[in-house]
């Protein structure tokens, strides 16, 4: 165990010095996706904007699989599950949602988890897509969910992992000026998103893989575009405390699938709690099961000894109840 400690930190020392090198633009041109990104030129709220995305596996396969990231990444993490499914004779199609990833990062826009949808159905409509199963993963949990409330015709099947939404934030939390999240922003480092993830996503445990995801982050705050990623991604909290998701399960009509890692904690807005609030955020193993009795026809498996990031976790034991949720 020692042994193995001592070699991640050699890891994390010599990955540290090589991100001095790394500089990335503000939509990560130089820095390689696992598989070929495209382009849908978006327009949206009088701009044109770039919405990039990958499409792997059969075009011509009638199982088309929608795969929708979370708030600190985007798309390139799903390399796995998409080689996964593309064994599966999947089509994948993997975007990068506005202000996020490889997509434009526009200084005004008013983000909803609507929207984000809007301009999803939006790029299935230009590949001709007319049924997805639909996997959101923490934010993108979110908008999955919206996407099954708005399009329900093409939504074949919901699958959501370790989605956050499923309490009222604005409910306990503060509400707060974009300012407030764009400092957060302006402040992060390297050293304090790795503390932040082993802490909260990996129970205090890292690995090499783990590491490759911060990977598009050290480029971007060696970069010269910080600025407009820090108030892009401070935009990007809006919807997150300003829609109320759980009064909108029970218009979710399609087969849901909850797959829950019962030891996350993740629960935004916990460090600015409105005053005599006493509730705990985050308690996913009782939100888990009240989220699948909200949402008929749902079904959840929980992964005991897993948090907000099973799929990275314990990719074997994810995968189990992945493949029935999907296939």
């Amino acid at each position: 165990m020692k042994k193995l400690s001592f070699v991640l930190v050699i890891l994390i020392f010599f990955t540290s010095c090589a991100s001095n090198k790394l500089s990335y633009d503000k939509e990560l041109s130089h820095f390689q996706y696992p598989f070929e990104v495209n382009t849908f030129v978006l327009r949206s709220q009088n701009q044109e904007l770039d919405f990039r995305y990958m499409d792997v596996g059969n075009k011509s396969s009638k199982k088309v699989a929608l795969l929708l990231h979370g708030k600190n990444f985007s798309g390139y993490y799903w390399e796995r599950v998409a080689k996964e499914l593309v064994e599966k004779n999947f089509r994948v199609i993997i975007p990068d949602q506005i202000g996020f990833g490889k997509s434009s990062k526009p200084r005004a826009y008013q983000y909803s988890f609507g929207q984000l949808a809007l301009n999803t159905k939006s790029l299935l409509d230009y590949l001709n897509i007319d049924s997805v199963r639909v996997v959101g993963h923490s934010m993108g949990g979110m908008l999955a969910s919206t996407f099954a409330v708005e399009y329900p015709k093409i939504t074949e099947r919901l699958i959501l992992i370790n989605p956050i939404g499923l309490e009222n934030y604005g409910k306990y939390a503060q509400a707060k000026d974009v300012n407030f999240f764009y400092n957060i922003e302006k402040s992060k480092t390297l050293i304090k998103a790795r503390n932040y993830q082993k802490k909260n996503y990996y129970d205090g445990n890292w690995s090499p893989e783990y590491e490759k995801l911060l990977i598009p982050l050290k480029g971007l705050l060696n970069g010269n575009d910080w600025d407009t990623v820090a108030w892009s991604n401070a935009l990007t909290y809006g919807p997150i405390f300003s829609e109320n998701l759980p009064s909108r399960f029970s218009e979710i009509k399609v087969k849901t699938y909850l797959i829950i890692g019962t030891r996350d904690k993740t629960g935004p807005g916990r460090a600015w709690l409105k005053e005599g609030v006493k509730r705990k955020l985050g308690e996913y193993k009782k939100l888990g099961r009240l989220t699948k009795k909200r949402i008929k026809n749902s079904t959840l498996f929980e992964l005991k000894g897993l948090g907000h990031m099973p799929q990275f976790e314990d990719y074997l034991v994810f995968k189990k109840v992945f493949l029935k949720s999907i296939l």
